[in-house]
């Protein structure tokens, strides 16, 4: 196993947690009733399982001598505080900001996985349900991954980041499908899916870009598959409950873009905590991390018609409106669908 040297694992807290949730559980008789586009991704998700055991390199060591991505992107490049301090200091710093991303990517995916099975009893129909029972699966292989990483390269953890910890319950807790929908599979799934695209461009790291690649395939099925049942949904809906569903966005996109403000991390190396938290909310690298990570949200939401004008004003303040005529994830799988189909397969070898 190798350790990134000078961590350790931090907790705080039970190691279980109970909350109460109110959920309906929802029997589907119709089994003659199908939806061609979700039995479509049902099909692509069972023929999309991996097995981490045998498609990741797990025998490759993690060399934390090497910078995990660009110091441009370290949340404190460029300050008086970071230019202070040496090599050592900077490469300690890097190490403890990488575990505690992938510290809350674990946890997420915890919640995910939670919120998941919480659809197959909620959803109403039975594409629904089978495809949300294979992304059960997706997710507890999320978990797996992501645990195993940190616990035999890196051998550190972080505790849940309270922003992350409220949203999540905030989802856990609703009762209403669509709202679990809205929540985890577009806001939650659509942020990790830009967050690990970044990742795999960005680092250096085998093992990791490769346990990235696999992850986001996965996800982008997950997040395509809450715009393919919210996008008419929310279309015959009041408008009170849009503008309901609206605040919620609102709120998830301001609890997920303070979350990456790495407050844990300056607690621990006893930095002082505010002001490296404020020089990481206007670094220039970060505020481009954060607004990027909202690339796949902000099309879909537009696709759900959940950008009024208000909403736009609001999107506006947080810097990520510009993305509303980027391609959503389901645009994506078919556009990805339709070139595989383009492609003509190959001629049959003549036997000799």
């Amino acid at each position: 196993m190798t350790v990134a040297p000078g961590t350790s694992e931090s907790t705080s807290g039970p190691s279980i947690e109970t909350i109460e949730a109110l959920l309906d559980v929802t029997y589907t008789w119709g089994y003659d009733e199908t939806r061609d586009k979700l039995r479509d991704l049902y099909v692509k998700a069972k023929r999309g399982q991996w097995m981490p055991e045998e498609v990741l390199p797990w025998h490759l060591d993690v060399d934390f001598d090497k910078p995990m991505g660009p110091e441009q992107l370290m949340p404190l490049f460029g300050s008086d505080i970071y230019n202070r301090m040496s090599v050592a200091e900077r490469n300690a710093v890097g190490r403890e900001t990488f575990t505690w991303t992938l510290s809350q990517f674990l946890h997420g995916e915890q919640g995910a996985l939670l919120a998941a099975a919480q659809l197959v009893n909620s959803t109403q129909d039975l594409d629904s349900k089978l495809y949300c029972a294979t992304q059960v699966v997706d997710e507890a292989r999320h978990v797996d991954v992501y645990n195993r990483y940190l616990n035999e390269k890196i051998g550190a953890r972080y505790p849940i980041n309270p922003h992350l910890k409220t949203l999540l319950d905030m989802i856990l807790k609703d009762s209403r499908w669509d709202m679990k929908f809205l929540g985890m599979q577009i806001m939650v799934e659509g942020l990790a899916l830009a967050a690990f695209g970044m990742i795999r461009n960005n680092t250096p790291e085998p093992l990791l870009r490769e346990l990235t690649a696999y992850v986001m395939g996965d996800e982008a099925r997950h997040v395509a598959f809450g715009v393919l049942s919210l996008r008419d949904y929310y279309r015959e809906q009041p408008e009170a409950v849009k503008r309901e569903r609206e605040d919620f966005v609102f709120e998830a996109a301001r609890l997920m873009r303070d979350r990456f403000l790495f407050q844990e991390v300056w607690e621990k190396q006893g930095l002082p905590v505010k002001q490296c938290m404020d020089i990481a909310l206007n670094n220039t690298g970060q505020v481009m991390f954060r607004q990027l990570l909202f690339a796949k949200i902000v099309p879909a939401i537009k696709k759900m018609d959940l950008l009024s004008d208000r909403q736009r004003a609001r999107f506006a303040e947080l810097g990520i409106l510009q993305y509303e005529s980027w391609s959503d994830p389901f645009a994506e799988l078919e556009a990805e669908e339709a070139a595989r189909r383009s492609v003509p397969a190959p001629a049959a070898t003549a036997q000799a």
